[in-house]
């Protein structure tokens, strides 16, 4: 029995010793086998949801649905243009089945079979199948059509596109379900008394005639509204939650843009030489043109209006050949294929338009009247623009009534008889009277139905290989070496490079400041770098970059360093106005004594229509405080100094009108309802997003 018990007692400590050294033996297998399950621990995450974590399989995997809806929607997989807003359709998937669908057992709600059932062929059919299913002869949905169209998608193979399209639709139409009862739940909590209704009635009738000082900041100088570091921080406590923000990134960056070089444009104007002699002498326009430019456009047919700017009206001349012309970055080598005539005409003409009262004979007669004196005038020398510009009623008059060119079938008939008939150009001697007016009209080119075919060769100036190396050769010499923002900083001023800056970078942002599309770089941002880091040179769209990461904050509020700027003036502001408060209140008399004791840069003005939900003063801009304030007065009474949003004001209320109580004040109450129903549609998914802890990792993988 001893024996048994010291075997027992050594073989307890043996055990766990041989327990240990198996699981470090796990532990060292796994790490050196390539594919450490410990190594790889949170790597293949895309992030967080409502405390699930989200892996790059899970998300792929949504992806991969979105990718199959488009296929199946275009006819076409998406390209690299449509991915981003597919991956981000994908996130939002996967936010609405693990933080949102997860609500819906909360509140009960749910949807049967029954249900969806009654959605594809019951008494409550989904708007979709509704519209799908109704008869085009009747304009009714036809129940029929459905049951045909399942009897038929049931016989297809189960990987044919009809039944895969009915299938994802079918699957949707439950959750769709959930979500629409879920929401009408939060939704038809609104609810607005008749108290309330009758607060906005009051708000949005009762007028107040009121007179008011106004003396605005800037009357104070900075340099005597002293603000202290104390002063800033008490500030930012009351107002912390302004400064509320998402996990963000600052950064500075130096742009090479690649642009092509004198080179490379002496390589196009030399093609375009060699096309310009081709052109000269081939029988096929058409043909050469499409097949050596680079232009969508290379052959058409033209008329007066819509020749192309850069081309002289002096060379429209048929089989002349012209160019190279720079045009908007392009050169174009072109040649008049062809002069002809066509059945669309063409014209050109200014006019101003005096339009009548109502429809009367006098009204009429009035405005013809009016016309007929502008005509008048500008025979005897005034200026045709200026006349329209004061006299013209339609959006032409801002351009002196130009039209521009115009074609057949445009204009109004009368106009268009007037103008198409004159046989020169210049002023027609009588207005012309449509169903808009009457119209003094100058036709500045006359009919025509001339028109041009046209080859036009073009060849845009590209970077080319070596102008492209350059390019990347001066990001790459500037980066080399580079340690720190005050390293990058001095390198930039020393070689002449524009440093830009661009701030709260977030995590799923796409663009950046000035370089458009820069997802690489926010990658970089949120993967790779810490403060202070230079990156490496990011090759983007037409140009070469280099940053450094100038400030990380974190998920909560902006640090106080970094909004201090932003508070300075705010707090500089509460200085002045008391400054300015003391000064006025020393002073006696009427407001234009006050203003006169203050300065020339307090003045008084008046308002005869202010309106408390109108929330800002003439002048003064907005300032709720004030017309508040103004609001509280008594007829006759006066103000202290208010200090509002842009300098300070006392109100003098001269007349108060109260609306009369209204028997009905529905119309109010639906109005506040729908603002709050709109509220609370726009406010659900997003409140459920903030209380579901999202973490978002995307940027490690796109």
């Amino acid at each position: 029995m001893a024996l048994i018990g010291t075997l027992r007692n050594k073989m307890g400590t043996w055990v766990v010793v041989f327990v240990f050294v198996a699981i470090a033996a796990f532990i060292v297998g796994d790490l050196f086998s390539g594919n450490s399950s410990i190594l790889n621990w949170g790597q293949k995450s895309v992030g967080e949801i409502g405390g699930r974590e989200i892996s790059i399989d899970e998300f792929q995997s949504a992806i991969r649905e979105r990718e199959s809806n488009y296929a199946l929607q275009f006819g076409r997989q998406p390209g690299d243009r449509e991915m981003p807003a597919l991956r981000q359709q994908a996130w939002d998937l996967l936010i609405a089945r693990h933080a949102i669908q997860s609500q819906y057992g909360k509140v009960g709600v749910e949807v049967t079979g029954d249900e969806v059932w009654d959605m594809v062929q019951g008494k409550n059919v989904d708007e979709s199948v509704r519209q799908a299913f109704t008869n085009p002869e009747t304009g009714q949905f036809d129940p029929n059509r459905v049951v045909s169209y399942l009897q038929q998608v049931r016989t297809m193979p189960e990987n044919s596109e009809p039944r895969i399209r009915w299938e994802l639709f079918y699957r949707d139409l439950g959750p769709g379900r959930e979500r629409i009862k879920y929401e009408n739940l939060l939704l038809k909590t609104a609810y607005v008394t008749k108290a309330e209704a009758e607060r906005e009635y009051h708000l949005q009738s009762d007028v107040a005639e009121v007179k008011y000082l106004y003396v605005p900041y800037y009357a104070v100088s900075d340099s005597v509204a002293n603000v202290s570091d104390s002063e800033i921080k008490a500030y930012y406590d009351k107002h912390k939650e302004r400064f509320k923000t998402e996990e963000s990134r600052d950064l500075k960056y130096v742009s090479f843009p690649i642009e092509a070089s004198h080179e490379d444009s002496v390589v196009v104007q030399d093609e375009l030489d060699r096309a310009l002699a081709e052109l000269r002498t081939t029988q096929e326009d058409s043909a050469y043109a499409s097949s050596h430019s680079d232009g969508q456009m290379a052959y058409g047919r033209y008329n007066r209006g819509t020749v192309p700017a850069f081309i002289p009206q002096d060379s429209l001349k048929q089989g002349k050949v012209f160019g190279p012309v720079l045009d908007g970055g392009v050169y174009k080598v072109v040649k008049v294929s062809k002069i002809t005539t066509d059945t669309i005409s063409t014209a050109r003409a200014k006019h101003i338009l005096i339009k009548w009262a109502d429809a009367t004979p006098a009204a009429k007669a009035e405005a013809k009247a009016k016309a007929e004196k502008i005509i008048k005038d500008i025979r005897g020398g005034a200026d045709f623009g200026a006349q329209a510009r004061e006299f013209g009623t339609d959006g032409t008059a801002s351009r002196g009534g130009d039209l521009g060119w115009f074609s057949s079938g445009q204009m109004v008939k009368p106009f268009q008889d007037a103008v198409f008939g004159a046989t020169r150009p210049g002023l027609l001697p009588t207005p012309v009277e449509t169903d808009f007016g009457y119209h003094v009209i100058s036709v500045t080119d006359v009919k025509s139905n001339i028109a041009y075919d046209l080859a036009i060769v073009e060849r845009e100036i590209v970077a080319s290989d070596a102008t492209i190396n350059e390019a990347y050769r001066l990001a790459e010499n500037f980066a080399h070496g580079l340690s720190g923002q005050a390293d990058f900083e001095s390198k930039a001023k020393e070689q002449g490079y524009l440093v830009q800056d661009a701030r709260n970078i977030l995590a799923g942002d796409r663009r950046i400041g000035t370089l458009g599309e820069a997802r690489p770089v926010v990658m970089w941002l949120f993967r790779d770098a810490s403060k202070d880091d230079v990156s490496e040179v990011f090759n983007l769209d037409e140009q070469n970059v280099v940053a450094v990461m100038t400030s990380k904050i974190s998920k909560g509020y902006k640090p106080l360093e970094t909004v201090k700027a932003e508070i300075t003036p705010a707090v500089r502001n509460q200085a002045k106005a008391k400054a300015i408060t003391e000064k006025l209140s020393a002073a006696k008399g009427t407001l234009e004594e006050v203003a006169a004791a203050f300065g020339s840069d307090a003045n008084v003005y008046t308002s005869s229509d202010l309106k408390l939900s109108g929330n800002s003063l003439p002048t003064v801009g907005f300032d709720p405080l004030a017309v508040g304030t103004a609001f509280s007065l008594e007829s006759g009474k006066r103000s202290a100094p208010v200090a509002g949003e842009n300098g300070v004001v006392i109100v003098e209320m001269q007349n108060k009108t109260i609306a009369p109580a209204a028997a009905d004040y529905s119309a109010y109450k639906n109005q506040l309802e729908q603002t709050a129903i709109n509220r609370n549609s726009i406010g659900i998914s997003e409140a459920i997003k903030e209380n579901s802890n999202i973490v978002d990792k995307r940027y490690k993988f796109y």
